[in-house]
């Protein structure tokens, strides 16, 4: 009976197609920057796989675009899977059924201020979660073949050493946000030198969208500012006014994700645009574009901003939104991603916020209740 041999030819069309293979799981892929990355590598070829937490109502707002029918919500090269980073049998699954070439972990429970609140749950997901997807990767025995982005920090800094911020600066977190991200970035460097594991982390500062979460301040100013000038909101209450960010458009800032997994070798890497506003920059900015003026009055928790041509209190400061501890100053040095990845940033602050207030005007005048 002749046995069946594969022949030089077939096991080298094997091998190519299993180097071009292009399979990309990521974590958070219903949250800004995972529907951001998820379009780039979709544009790139690849298949892409999300990771989607259960929830009683629909989470897909961001992603529902890239699916092959958009209202059977039929999958097409973007397939999702129920799963949780606080839960390590369902990560093992996904992974040992998908065998992605690329993993992007961008899920986390990913705002600060909450994190003081949610401290043991943000550690579980942000921290313990990064270890377990690694582990996963251990388990499945892909230690070798996958290669892994973690979504880092700028909060990392916290009280900041240094100004700027590069990839040699100490570390000082600030909330347990900050100290759960640093376990993960720690466990990353571990595992890629026990290993031999192609694991990075990109610390990634500020970065916002029409897409961000409307419980972060950015998106709330645009939001509000929108509103206010539609005349259904009379003020918006924010924290620290003077709280000064290094602010970057989300889509530039996936597409260094993906440039860091395609390096040579595995890399950690600052990404940033290098320039500083404060929060009551972008809330200038924000009104600025409707034509209103704001002007100052006052300090700390007195402070209000009105409008230059009627008096009108349009911003006022409730401490409820200061954090325990702040970050007053993030500012990031990415000249070592520019050196090695070519990256730089190609949307200014300028166009960030007219865009994220052009988006929201858009959305209030459609729907009010937004």
């Amino acid at each position: 009976m002749a046995q069946c041999v594969e022949s030089s030819t077939d096991l080298a069309m094997k091998t190519e197609e299993q180097t071009e293979r292009k399979v990309a799981v990521i974590t958070g892929i219903t949250g800004q920057d995972g529907s951001y990355l998820a379009e780039f590598l979709l544009e790139k070829g690849y298949t892409v796989h999300g990771v989607l937490r259960r929830s009683s109502s629909f989470n897909t707002g961001r992603i529902e675009h890239l699916y092959k029918n958009r209202r059977t919500h039929l999958e097409g090269d973007m397939k999702l899977h129920y799963g949780d980073l606080t839960d390590s049998t369902c990560l093992v699954k996904i992974i040992n059924e998908v065998k992605p070439t690329e993993i992007y972990n961008l899920g986390a429970q990913s705002h600060v201020k909450i994190s003081f609140d949610l401290a043991e749950y943000t550690a579980n997901v942000d921290g313990v979660g990064t270890l377990r997807l690694l582990d996963a990767i251990k388990t499945c025995g892909l230690t070798n073949s996958v290669r892994f982005y973690q979504a880092s920090t700028s909060e990392l800094y916290g009280k900041v050493q240094e100004i700027p911020q590069k990839e040699t600066t100490p570390f000082y977190p600030r909330s347990p946000y900050g100290a759960a991200k640093l376990y993960a970035y720690w466990i990353v460097v571990n595992f890629r030198e026990a290993y031999n594991m192609f694991a990075v982390n990109g610390i990634l500062f500020n970065h916002e969208s029409p897409r961000r979460g409307a419980n972060f301040v950015t998106r709330k100013i645009t939001r509000s500012v929108a509103k206010i000038h539609l005349g259904l909101q009379d003020c918006i209450y924010l924290g620290n006014l003077g709280a000064m960010r290094d602010w970057g458009h989300a889509k530039d800032y996936v597409e260094a994700m993906w440039m860091m997994l395609q390096h040579k070798v595995p890399e950690d890497f600052v990404i940033a645009t290098g320039k500083v506003h404060s929060v009551r920059d972008f809330v200038e900015k924000a009104f600025q574009h409707v034509g209103t003026t704001i002007v100052w009055e006052g300090e700390n928790e007195q402070e209000v901003g009105r409008n230059k041509e009627t008096g009108a209190i349009l911003v006022r400061v409730d401490p409820k939104f200061f954090r325990p501890t702040e970050v007053e100053y993030l500012q990031g040095d990415s000249s070592k991603a520019l050196e090695h990845l070519g990256w730089k940033t190609k949307v200014t602050f300028e166009e960030l916020v007219k865009e994220m207030v052009d988006a929201d005007m858009e959305l209030m005048k459609n729907n009010p209740n937004a």
